[in-house]
């Protein structure tokens, strides 16, 4: 298959979906919606997955399992979180095939094995987890309880794209009890703050902070925080969510304390989440024509070192040197890899490398052991510099900042000049189709107001950033008195 991939200029989309593939990072399985992630992509949501892990134990949190199937029953206990996953579940009916009960050579199901009570495959775990917690928490002594899952779930889809939006996909799912409003709301807050700052920090990626419209929020919530990016398409993508949900699963499920007077209470609930779609925000916000550009901090590997030899001789000359080089570099925590195969030419390799968007690559030939150099190239610049051999675990090391530095000051410079004000709807429309990105403008906080702008420009409100101020305005459809601007665009 050629390595070349569709221009992002000519076709966004079909860049995205040919990089995914042929970088290796996942493919469309035999199951409709659902995806094999494979190693290379499998070892960048483990990188991700060890980071965000340990910032939720920082944070007090443990980790727990609870089951994949949910019972109806305890499924529909919470009304509206019910009603807002019901199109997207898949039911499990029955719990038994006949064997070949027709002598065709295929099974079918076997009709006296119907479940007396259907199991929803679980689209989120809330249900389950709040019908255990009534059998974990009596008193405030039991609070808070800070849980996490690492986990699979079901989500229907009918138009699913790998990473993106798949009918089953990984994730991490936090739930949390306590003792009074404030704290729920404080671990709520606190939980977005973790998320932004993963997302900053290790994949290099700008986001803000907001709130969800009324409309957006998740379904049982009381209030919805996340965390917003903008892709180099200028379509916005949500990067995660942490949600305060009031008392409303507590009191679905029954789950009861005695406070600190000895009065039966009510415990205060929250849940938090992302999952594999960060692998898509990750490959749309860095990568280029050329391929996959990983940030340092994520990247299986670093660094990989690329031998140029014509002998055995050769080849084994180089491979002394690079084992020291690799002893310096790992001893500096920098993950390496020696691309020693034989079965590839030197050029092969970089045109691999380059496509799975390794940060930083080294040539060394028979010629820079001569010289006590090797060659650098950045993946971010496409730029090669010679350096002297005895220098290169600082130089190395002070590339990965520079890299990861470099990657989020790009990203950052692309959102800053994709938020645009508007005052009026041309303006809005007129942004939208040409330059696109993040449109602030004034909303006049109705729910008629967001779903027409919806309907007319496929437009949603992305969040209530909470760094906005009060700003006396009109709304910039309705005309109607607003008091703040918020945060529209196209999203994924």
């Amino acid at each position: 298959m050629s390595k070349k991939l569709t221009s992002r200029a000519d076709d966004y989309s079909k860049w995205y979906n040919e990089l995914v593939v042929k970088a290796d990072l996942a493919e469309n399985s035999a199951v409709r919606g659902c995806m094999v992630i494979k190693p290379y992509g499998y070892a960048i949501w483990e990188k991700m997955q060890a980071e965000l892990d340990k910032m939720f134990k920082e944070t007090g949190h443990q980790n727990a399992y609870f089951p994949l199937f949910v019972p109806k029953s305890l499924f529909e206990a919470e009304e509206k979180n019910a009603e807002g996953f019901a199109k997207e579940c898949a039911i499990v009916t029955h719990y038994r095939l006949q064997n070949d009960p027709d002598k065709t050579g295929k099974l079918r199901v076997d009709p006296e094995a119907k479940l007396e009570e259907e199991l929803i495959i679980r689209p989120t775990s809330e249900a389950i987890i709040w019908n255990t917690y009534r059998g974990w928490i009596q008193s405030y002594r039991d609070l808070p309880l800070l849980i996490n899952q690492w986990a699979n779930v079901v989500r229907w889809e009918m138009r699913t794209r790998l990473f993106l939006r798949t009918a089953e996909f990984l994730w991490q799912e936090g739930h949390t009890a306590h003792e009074t409003k404030a704290e729920a709301i404080a671990e709520t807050q606190q939980m977005n703050q973790v998320y932004a700052t993963f997302v900053e920090n290790f994949m290099a990626i700008p986001v803000i902070q907001g709130v969800k419209t009324e409309s957006e929020r998740f379904a049982g919530a009381e209030d919805t925080y996340c965390i917003e990016a903008l892709m180099q398409d200028g379509k916005a993508l949500q990067a995660g969510t942490s949600h305060f949900l009031g008392q409303n699963f507590a009191k679905a499920f029954d789950v009861k304390f005695a406070n600190k007077e000895g009065k039966q209470d009510y415990v205060w609930a929250t849940s938090w989440g992302v999952s594999t779609r960060l692998m898509g925000a990750l490959i749309m916000t860095h990568s280029d024509d050329n391929g996959l550009v990983l940030p340092p901090s994520l990247a299986p590997n670093q660094v990989v070192i690329v031998p140029i030899y014509k002998s055995d001789e050769q080849l084994e000359a180089i491979t002394n040197v690079v084992n020291g080089i690799m002893n310096d570099l790992r001893g500096n925590d920098i993950t390496v890899k020696f691309d020693n195969r034989t079965t590839h030419r030197p050029g092969a390799k970089f045109a691999q490398h380059e496509l799975q968007g390794v940060p930083l690559r080294i040539a060394i030939g028979a010629r820079d052991l001569e010289n006590g150099t090797v060659e650098l190239a950045r993946r971010d610049t496409l730029t090669k510099e010679t350096v002297e051999l005895s220098n290169l675990t600082e130089i190395v090391k002070g590339l990965m900042t520079e890299i990861q530095d470099s990657l989020y000051n790009k990203a950052l410079d692309y959102r800053n000049n994709h938020i645009t004000e508007v005052d009026t709807f041309d303006e809005f429309k007129t942004v939208l189709e040409t330059k696109a990105g993040f449109i602030s403008a004034h909303w006049d906080g109705t729910a008629e107001t967001e779903d027409k702008i919806k309907e007319l420009t496929k437009a949603t409100i992305r969040c209530i950033p909470l760094d906005s101020k009060d700003e006396d305005g009109v709304c910039v459809y309705s005309g109607n008195p607003s008091e703040r601007r918020v945060l529209f665009a196209k999203a994924y």
